[in-house]
């Protein structure tokens, strides 16, 4: 169901049909030296067509937002950032036009963890309007079953380069994949008290966690252990979906 395919009275049918707009969010940055720019997009639209496909035709995907807030990794060559304020301003925009037409229930999957923050503050704007809109990123809706991973892993890590490996393998150069930070003991102060889950918060480049920005090692990943995160992702998203339009 994908907004960008149909004809405009398709669309006009969908927002009695298919109440549900769903919106991937990406970014355009660094991924060490193995991995596409693409990938917190590819990956962020892969989950997205699951989870619309779990809903059976309740659900539209929009076309991919393909940039995000990436100022932590402009360190490294072509990376593209929006600022948050310009990030907020764009989901708006694209919320109120299908607003306009009707749709009243929107879903924003991100595969990128540097959106997050906005994604939070933006939610608050709509929590008294007319308006349901939630939010979700993706590893970490699958934290539990990640296993058998570096001390320090994240950003084009295992978890990351396992499901590209699995939604899209040709964007992974295998034989460039390399290990970044993966030891608290081997970071910098301010780089170390970046991770830490609990207590004050402190953001850093990542090029202050190592120079390729890697965290984890993604040589480890398998594409069997990224079709596991990816489909149960899909799963818990749309099981929440599933219960948001029942609502």
């Amino acid at each position: 169901m994908k907004l960008a395919e149909m004809t405009t009275d398709e669309a006009a049918a969908a927002v009695r049909d298919s109440p549900l707009v769903i919106v991937p969010v990406g970014a355009q940055e660094q991924h060490g030296g193995g991995m596409a720019m693409s990938t917190d997009t590819v990956r962020a639209v892969g989950v997205a067509e699951r989870v619309a496909e779990r809903l059976a035709g309740r659900a539209v995907i929009t076309p991919p937002v393909p940039y995000g807030v990436s100022p932590h990794h402009m360190a490294f060559a072509g990376t593209m950032t929006l600022s948050p304020a310009t990030f907020m301003q764009v989901l708006r925009d694209l919320v109120a036009s299908l607003h306009e037409h009707g749709w009243r229930q929107f879903l924003v999957i991100t595969g990128h963890g540097g959106n997050n923050a906005a994604l939070s503050v933006l939610a608050q704007e709509y929590v008294r309007t007319d308006l349901t809109f939630a939010w979700t990123p993706l590893t970490s809706v699958v934290s539990d079953l990640i296993g058998e991973v570096s001390e320090v892993h994240g950003h084009a890590g295992e978890a990351e380069t396992a499901q590209m490996l699995y939604l899209a393998p040709e964007l992974v150069q295998a034989d460039r994949l390399e290990p970044g930070a993966t030891a608290l003991d081997d970071l910098t102060t301010t780089a170390r008290l970046s991770r830490q889950s609990r207590g004050p918060r402190l953001s850093v480049g990542f090029d202050a966690y190592h120079k390729r920005g890697v965290l984890g090692d993604p040589r480890r990943a398998t594409a069997a252990d990224g079709r596991l995160l990816v489909e149960s992702a899909a799963d818990r998203i749309a099981a929440f979906a599933a219960e948001l339009l029942a609502a």
